[in-house]
């Protein structure tokens, strides 16, 4: 399988500089805003943990919405912090298009499929957020050719490889059912979108010159295995 090399000058584009700025800012902003919200609920006694997804209880409903801004302390907001950070950035920076719709969907899917499915009790948190992205991250680098994306998949397995075992119901009080269903919708995403956000790859001399009339005939080029189409942006 042939791997295509980026253009430099577009990853190495100011363009690009920015939108990986802006992606790291947005990621620690989302993760500011987790942090104010259960320092005020420490703070202040406010117990915002009955607004999170209770299954099968009309009351729950409004945790699809909440849930996933609540936790349980602070070592649960402290192990979710670092992975959306890295998650949210690498998401926000590679995939543009994609990220705004993958978002939405590993912010509101989780709660809905738990909601539905789930066993009882009260569940919050954002990790199926970050099993979503994940999962999303890893599925897309397997899929695509494009050497960011691999490098991308590579990173994150190494680092949060260990999420695996986080679908499945093997520590007590831990929504595992969030995790699994996080999960699963980064891998319909990912699979949906795989020809969204394909960087224009790099082209070489010898490219061009074939292209120019009177050089080459089409039966003179290789064939090629991405469906005929060139290389442009998605």
């Amino acid at each position: 399988m042939q791997i295509h090399v980026p253009d430099p000058r577009y990853t190495g584009s100011r363009q690009m500089r920015t939108s990986f700025r802006m992606a790291v800012e947005m990621a620690l902003a989302f993760v500011a805003l987790l942090w104010l919200i259960l320092l005020f609920d420490w703070a202040l006694d406010l117990d915002l943990r009955r607004f999170g997804v209770r299954p099968q209880d009309w009351r729950g409903l409004a945790g699809i919405l909440f849930a996933p801004l609540l936790h349980a302390n602070f070592a649960h907001l402290i192990a979710n912090s670092l992975p959306l950070v890295v998650l949210g950035s690498v998401l926000l920076h590679l995939y543009p298009r994609a990220a705004p719709r993958v978002l939405l969907a590993v912010y509101f899917g989780p709660g809905i499929l738990v909601w539905l499915f789930a066993r009882g009790g009260v569940h919050i948190g954002a990790s199926g957020m970050a099993y979503g992205m994940v999962t999303y991250i890893l599925v897309a680098g397997l899929i695509r050719r494009d050497r960011r994306a691999i490098a991308a998949a590579l990173l994150v397995c190494f680092m949060y490889g260990a999420f695996v075992w986080g679908v499945l119901p093997i520590e007590p009080g831990v929504s595992w059912e969030s995790h699994l269903a996080g999960a699963a919708i980064g891998l319909v995403l990912a699979i949906a979108f795989r020809r969204l956000d394909v960087p224009p790859r790099r082209r070489y001399s010898w490219e061009e010159e074939a292209e120019e009339p009177g050089t080459s005939s089409p039966l003179d080029e290789p064939p090629r295995d991405d469906g005929g189409t060139r290389s442009t942006l998605h």
